[in-house]
């Protein structure tokens, strides 16, 4: 599915839209695709003569994943998800600028309006970082 297809289902644009593609999608898990860019936003002073994608946007492009996939299950009429906990995050690789991530994300749990989820993001087959998180259904403003 293309970026027209995820900025449908998640109210996030540029420059903060990480995700790129969905490449597999079904009812309980997802998978997305992003490639960082040399010029990201968040690039220009992490690290200037070690260029390298912070793991917290990392983080974000998981969360985003769990967005769509949140979306898709119950529709975007439903609210907005919005972060609400992140535990147990491990960070395993640096990812840099050039490099292709896929984003797994599984729902484990769903109670009421919150959905419970774990998250994978992979670079070159290496585990960059993974953790679990929830996220909460509020409504639009």
């Amino acid at each position: 599915m293309s970026r027209e297809a995820i900025e449908s289902l998640i109210p996030h644009r540029a420059p903060m839209l990480l995700l790129d593609e969905i490449v597999q999608a079904d009812g309980h898990g997802i998978t997305c695709r992003k490639t960082f860019h040399a010029d990201e936003f968040f690039l220009q002073g992490h690290y200037p003569d070690f260029p390298l994608v912070p793991g917290v946007m990392l983080c974000e492009c998981a969360m985003q994943a769990g967005g769509v996939l949140v979306a898709r299950r119950v529709g975007r009429a439903a609210g907005i998800p919005v972060a609400t906990r992140m535990n147990n995050v491990r960070f395993r690789h640096m990812v840099h600028p050039g490099e292709v991530v896929d984003i797994q994300v599984t729902l484990v749990e769903r109670l009421a309006n919150a959905f419970f989820m774990k998250a994978k993001v992979a670079c070159a087959g290496k585990t960059a970082v993974q953790f679990e998180f929830a996220c909460a259904l509020v409504d639009k403003p």
